[in-house]
């Protein structure tokens, strides 16, 4: 097992504090960052188990909407209050505030179904794209840039990941498009548990969604003066797949502006299969953009 993936699990190793009020309150560790800041993908991880441990075991999380409301120090815990809204006969709705210091970082509803049956149909994947097995990792290409936050990355994320035209970590190589994909895959086996595997996936959606706005103008992530943090986040879990097998995460940006750039995501895996849909908007500026 890779360090990386030994340090994805172990955020989500999440303590109940025994603690009982109105709300379930948990604790969990936070990774270690190379700004300092908590990956908001980590806390909206470990948000879903939090409140995965309230729920009945025949209920998946299908839907989460949540805001990143402070940045997080990733050398502090932090401490997960869960509020059990709602249990109906078919689904289940809970809050889960992420604080650090006494305020909070996050705050996020989820949504939780019991299996059904139903009707359905689906956006087709593409198929015009390369496979991941001929493109290079994110190690091989991150292990090249001599910076330090791309050597951290180069070692320690979770999930590899393969864009397709090409990573923007330097420079924007090709068009300015609004559009982009990436395979993703964690890096090592994870347990036979789906709702640790769309924990997963909620992770991994907040390394790249963004990266379309980017691309559009011309902007790396190795811009000085590039300042941009995530401001809401949306997924939608419609079928299951596992996160440690190759998934085509599909990206695009309708609009920027008022220094806040929107982006919107498909997860599918290789068989065509709609796993998830993703929406976040974010605080994006930079002194001047093409």
């Amino acid at each position: 097992m890779s360090d990386a993936l030994s340090g994805f699990l172990t955020t989500l190793d999440l303590a109940d504090t025994g603690a009982r009020t109105e709300e379930d309150i948990f604790t969990g560790p936070s990774q270690s960052m190379p700004n300092g800041r908590v990956f908001g993908g980590q806390v909206l991880a470990q948000s879903v188990i939090a409140a995965v441990r309230t729920v009945e075991p025949s209920r998946v999380v299908h839907s989460l909407h949540g805001y990143f409301l402070r940045p997080g120090d990733s050398a502090l815990p932090i401490t997960f209050a869960v509020d059990r809204i709602h249990d109906g006969r078919s689904f289940s709705t809970r809050r889960t505030q992420a604080y650090q210091n006494g305020v909070p970082i996050l705050s996020a509803i989820f949504s939780f179904q019991t299996e059904d049956a139903g009707i359905e149909h689906q956006v087709e994947m593409p198929t015009d794209l390369p496979e991941p097995e001929e493109l290079p990792s994110a190690t091989e290409v991150l292990s090249k840039i001599d910076h330090p936050i791309a050597r951290t990355w180069a070692r320690e994320r979770a999930f590899d990941m393969r864009h397709v035209p090409s990573p923007i970590y330097l420079s924007v190589e090709g068009e300015h498009i609004a559009h982009q994909a990436v395979w993703i895959k964690a890096l090592g086996r994870l347990p036979d548990d789906p709702n640790l595997h769309r924990a997963a996936l909620a992770y991994a959606s907040d390394y790249a969604i963004l990266e379309p706005v980017m691309r559009r103008h011309g902007i790396a992530w190795g811009r000085p003066d590039l300042k941009m943090a995530s401001l809401d986040h949306a997924m939608w879990w419609h079928r299951f797949a596992r996160a440690d097998e190759w998934l085509l995460y599909t990206q695009n940006s309708p609009s920027a502006g008022g220094g806040r750039g929107f982006a919107l995501g498909s997860i599918y895996d290789r068989g065509g299969r709609l796993i998830a849909s993703v929406a976040q908007e974010g605080m994006l500026r930079v002194a001047d953009a093409d």
